[in-house]
């Protein structure tokens, strides 16, 4: 494997663009591939089946990009395709939900957690089922919040009407007295301020995208992966972005997440893979 190779990222959409972000910020010299399926967001409402049949036509097309490792920047992925596509393929890939599920385990000071997310995710169990093998006293309560990727992908994140939706979803929450709250959805940190305005200032919230950045860079260090100091500098596909619909639309919405990181969004055709 080729330690100054890139590595893949994929996301149903633009969420995923948060943990590109923490890459980015923690690893600049990496080199990224990052693929968004913008035709067939949103995943949480779909079938475990879709959503394995729909990453492993991603990870073969990033496979064509000769990444050494791949991120799964969707919870919805993480909790129904990682365990398969772990075995099916020869190369280090990661999802997003063990870091969080680690930090949040972690910063509760009461044992009361709340996972938001989408229905795919929540009702999967993952992230219950997760922090409690790390500690069996945890209480956790997951929301799924299946109106927050649209309002995301739309470009709505100040806006009163995701503030209105927000304040009915998280009002459950804050009955049950969580300290800590895990945004368990890679759109969800571009919510961070409506969300934690919402919650207040006596709780935690745990940003997996974060977490998932330092998990890389100590796998890739541990399996001697890490990119040689200025070998991509002066690469001009550094950092190149794939979608399966909408390049422009998805372009004007990333260069607001990564302002001189995406030059160029190409179109392909994800069912081909």
């Amino acid at each position: 494997m080729d330690r100054n190779a890139p590595v893949g990222i994929f996301d149903s959409g633009v969420g995923g663009l948060t943990v590109a972000r923490e890459i980015i910020r923690q690893m600049p010299e990496e080199k990224i591939v990052y693929f968004g399926d913008t035709a067939r967001v949103p995943y949480g409402s779909k079938s475990r089946d879709t959503v394995i049949r729909y990453s492993r036509q991603i990870i073969r097309f990033l496979l064509t990009k000769d990444v050494k490792a791949i991120v799964i920047a969707c919870n919805t992925a993480s909790a129904y395709a990682l365990e398969t596509v772990e075995k099916e393929f020869d190369l280090p890939i990661i999802g997003v939900i063990r870091a969080g599920a680690l930090t949040a385990v972690e910063s509760t000071r009461n044992g009361k957690i709340g996972v938001i997310g989408t229905e795919g995710t929540i009702g999967s169990g993952i992230y219950t089922e997760v922090m409690k093998q790390m500690n069996p006293q945890v209480q956790v309560t997951g929301k799924a919040c299946p109106l927050f990727v649209p309002l995301v992908e739309e470009g709505l994140l100040h806006d009163s009407v995701t503030d209105e939706i927000a304040s009915r979803y998280l009002s459950e929450l804050k009955g049950r007295f969580i300290d800590t709250l895990v945004l368990g959805c890679t759109h969800y940190p571009l919510l961070r301020s409506t969300v934690g305005r919402i919650m207040g200032s006596d709780v935690t919230l745990v940003n997996p995208a974060y977490e998932t950045a330092i998990e890389l860079k100590g796998l890739l260090a541990e399996r001697g992966l890490a990119c040689e100091p200025g070998a991509a500098e002066a690469d001009p596909g550094k950092y190149q972005f794939y979608v399966s619909d909408l390049a422009d639309k998805f372009t004007a919405f990333a260069t607001s997440i990564l302002p001189k990181q995406v030059k160029e969004t190409k179109k392909i055709a994800i069912e081909e893979y």
